[in-house]
């Protein structure tokens, strides 16, 4: 079997009429889609109208480190679809479409246009209260409703070893080698989020992968999603909050009060215990974004730098409360 390259796009095409998925005379338009590190992405075209995005997982990721992991995630995030289609509320996951498990390739539905990245919005100063309340329903509708089916989801999404190789070794593992002083906190924060095994994780639930049609919300990139501790996927999106806190700064208290209302909109009757695990995840992340293998590409060398230095201050005693960790980050910066 002759080796695919789905940015190559005379070649996906003739792929795609071989294995019979478009008709053998049809002529799609092709065109490569930017901002992954971790897969070659493609939005396809189709002469009747309908669009499919494209994706085939990289065994190496786009970074400046070396990081590997296995291709073979592209099938956790086909399995990622179908379930978070049934977890999820309705229209914030795109349709599955097919998938190749011999050449890790996995097709859905493309979002409709007009969309735009949430992540781009946030950047550009848009932030709007209903788009960080519908972040934390989503999020808060994925955890509980799991929990309805924990037993065919923690036999599907057990193997953790790509959440292991793509966020455990790479953000907590590494950033404890570049920053000596955090080693024992994140060390003892891996084993804690080792022990956990409480609903089905999303693992890169973020801004990034977000888009936003109307006022709507739609979660794309699903190949972390795993059964685990769920104070991950809090601490990673709050994590990306407070960065842009920190970055726009005019904006700060705005981007303060957001990771706050984002907290409140999912935490309603949330386990008491989750709270101050979320902070631990919080902070880490917060240092992984600057130290990690994949830092934050809009802070400057400064802005990490202080970044670090701001979740320093708070490791040796962290606060056991949202609103302790956001008062306290923001006094730092």
């Amino acid at each position: 079997m002759s080796a695919l390259d789905i940015e190559r796009h005379d070649e996906l095409v003739r792929y795609l009429r071989e294995s019979g998925r478009i008709a053998p005379d049809e002529r799609p338009a092709v065109r490569t889609l930017g901002g992954g590190v971790s897969n070659r992405t493609v939005l396809l075209e189709r002469e009747s109208g309908e669009q499919w995005v494209l994706k085939q997982a990289l065994e190496k990721l786009r970074v400046q480190a070396d990081w590997f992991c296995p291709p073979e995630r592209i099938h956790r995030e086909a399995l990622g679809l179908h379930w978070l289609a049934r977890l999820a509320p309705a229209g914030t996951i795109t349709p599955f479409v097919f998938e190749d498990r011999a050449r890790h390739v996995l097709a859905m539905a493309a979002v409709p246009q007009p969309h735009e990245n949430w992540k781009t919005m946030l950047l550009a100063g848009d932030l709007r209260a209903g788009h960080v309340e519908r972040f934390g329903l989503l999020l808060r509708s994925i955890h509980r409703n799991a929990l309805e089916h924990r037993r065919p989801l923690r036999r599907t999404f057990g193997d953790r070893s790509f959440f292991e190789r793509l966020r455990l070794e790479p953000y907590y593992a590494y950033a404890g080698e570049r920053v000596p002083e955090a080693a024992g906190f994140l060390a003892e924060l891996v084993a804690e989020t080792r022990a956990h095994r409480d609903t089905l994780v999303h693992g890169d639930f973020s801004p990034k992968n977000v888009l936003v049609r109307g006022d709507e919300l739609v979660l794309v990139d699903h190949e972390v999603v795993h059964f685990g501790d769920p104070a991950f996927d809090l601490g990673f999106s709050l994590a990306h909050l407070l960065s842009k806190a920190h970055h726009l700064r005019d904006r700060r208290d705005d981007f303060a009060a957001a990771a706050l209302l984002y907290w409140r909109t999912y935490a309603e009757d949330a386990d008491p215990e989750l709270e101050p695990r979320a902070v631990r995840h919080t902070l880490a992340c917060l240092l992984a974004r600057v130290a990690g293998r994949s830092p934050l590409e809009y802070l400057d060398d400064g802005e990490r730098a202080r970044q670090q230095a701001a979740v320093l201050a708070l490791l040796p005693a962290p606060p056991q409360t949202l609103d302790g960790l956001v008062e306290g980050i923001v006094a730092a910066l």
